[in-house]
């Protein structure tokens, strides 16, 4: 049958993180703060990588891009909650609600597919380090970038396009702070399940084949440091890997937990609250993850601030 859009609201109301008005201001501090921390730090990683020589490697070439998704991942989202705590005007359009969940989408997507191509260049690294320029030349890595924002748009488009299909006859107030599609769903009054299993089909491919080339790449790795005959040998080669699988496990957690779990099962305060980490905690968490357990990060920082030495851990 044709599903026709016949919506009656022509703007929602998003209710943010609390009803309450009293504590309004220190969200709106809180907020700003992060999003400037954010910025501040996945800036700081894309300029170190742009003038130290050092960093012009594929691996740092991947991690400069993954900044550059966070950057947009958490703007897609923060300056609307922003505004809507400053202004008290906590509206959005139709129009807007929709842009909003197609470029969250869209960067959150891409952020999954560039996390399995980091895991896969550290594959390569350990594994077949002879057949690493090759492997990892500068048009492979240009290729695998467009493939992984080529992913995140048809995740975006096929997602948005399903959920803004539906009919919004009734309430318009969404229980969260940005539009995401469970929070939307929930107040079509059409039957949501083409939606559901849309996203479950879609986003689950998504994350259940990235997921899956982390997986295999690590267990390669793993194999392969066994290999080395010296314990420290061992550490000092899975060390270069701890920062991408702590990423890794943040991200995927709770993405998996918000997006993977049926309509029945999903409360919209724990929604929320799990929320915040994946779209507001995981891009603030990322530089410090990515410099402070890395040491030529550590050393680039060191250097450009005027200190010429090398970090001696």
């Amino acid at each position: 049958m044709e599903r026709k859009n016949q919506t009656h609201l022509t703007e929602f109301i998003l209710l943010g993180l609390s009803d309450d008005p009293t504590i309004q201001p220190l969200l709106f501090a809180t907020g700003l703060l992060i999003y400037v921390l954010t910025l501040a730090g996945n800036l700081a990683i894309i300029i170190l990588i742009q003038i130290d020589q050092h960093l012009h490697t594929p691996m740092y070439f991947l991690l400069g891009n993954l900044s550059f998704t966070e950057i947009c991942y958490i703007t897609t989202t923060m300056p609307k909650m922003l505004w809507d705590l400053l202004s008290g005007d906590k509206t959005i359009s139709f129009v807007g609600c929709a842009l909003q969940m197609f470029f969250f989408l869209t960067t959150a997507a891409t952020e999954g597919v560039l996390l399995s191509v980091m895991a896969y260049d550290r594959y390569v690294a350990i594994c077949h380090p002879l057949q690493y320029t090759l492997l990892m030349s500068q048009p492979v890595l240009r290729w695998l970038l467009a493939t992984s924002w080529a992913i995140g748009s048809l995740n975006a488009t096929v997602n948005t396009a399903f959920v803004f299909s539906l009919n919004f006859c009734g309430p318009n107030k969404i229980v969260h702070f940005f539009c995401d599609i469970p929070p939307v769903l929930h107040l079509s009054c059409s039957d949501t399940s083409h939606a559901e299993l849309v996203t479950f089909m879609i986003s689950g491919s998504i994350m259940s084949v990235t997921v899956s080339l982390i997986v295999l790449s690590y267990v390669l790795i793993v194999l392969s440091v066994l290999k080395i005959s010296t314990a420290q040998g061992r550490i000092k080669t899975f060390s270069t890997c701890a920062s991408h699988l702590t990423v890794v496990s943040i991200f995927y957690s709770t993405a998996i937990f918000t997006y993977m779990r049926p309509s029945s099962s999903h409360s919209v305060e724990d929604d929320r609250v799990i929320s915040v980490l994946y779209t507001i905690v995981t891009p603030l968490l990322n530089p410090l993850i990515y410099t402070l357990r890395n040491k030529e990060m550590q050393a680039a920082l060191l250097n450009v601030l005027g200190k010429k030495q090398h970090c001696q851990l």
